[in-house]
């Protein structure tokens, strides 16, 4: 009897390891599209300084950083608000073209949450101004995906 203590409860665990939920290829490659199209709403907005765009993409508690080389070399972060985010692109004069070319895609996800690589170059009027890379943090409230963090990166040089 002692011994069918054990093997029972190795069994327990064995099954509940082996009943988690896993994902279909298919499924995969269904939530791996919505968060990509998220990104894209995100910048749809961002390009059009349509506010209401990005903000339907951003969880209320989004966290925005960028990481930036300071006066002594070293690198840090900057927090921004996302109020104060969202206020310079509403309020970006009308002459002034901001454009950010996404140059790809690495997208790391399940059905719960995600994380976005997405290399990118910056143009002020058609002209270049930096490049970088975003990173984007994502979840699933249940009927779509939320921004919920985002860090990015600046560069003049080392670009191409």
């Amino acid at each position: 009897m002692m011994y069918k203590v054990p093997f029972y409860i190795a069994l327990f665990f064995s099954l509940a390891v082996f009943s988690q939920e896993t994902l279909s290829n298919k499924e995969l490659s269904n939530h791996k599209e919505e968060v990509k199209q998220t990104i894209l709403n995100f910048f749809e907005g961002f390009h059009k300084a349509d506010t209401v765009k990005m903000k339907n993409v951003m969880d209320q508690n989004i966290t925005i950083l960028t990481v930036t080389k300071n006066k002594e070399g070293r690198f840090e972060t900057i927090k921004i608000a996302p109020q104060n985010f969202l206020k310079t692109i509403k309020s970006r004069p009308e002459d002034q073209k901001w454009e950010e070319k996404l140059l790809s895609f690495k997208i790391e996800t399940n059905k719960d949450i995600a994380n976005v690589w997405t290399p990118y170059e910056f143009y002020l009027n058609d002209t270049f101004s930096h490049c970088g890379v975003n990173v984007f943090q994502l979840f699933n409230d249940g009927t779509t995906w939320k921004i919920i963090a985002i860090a990015d990166t600046r560069n003049k040089e080392e670009c191409k």
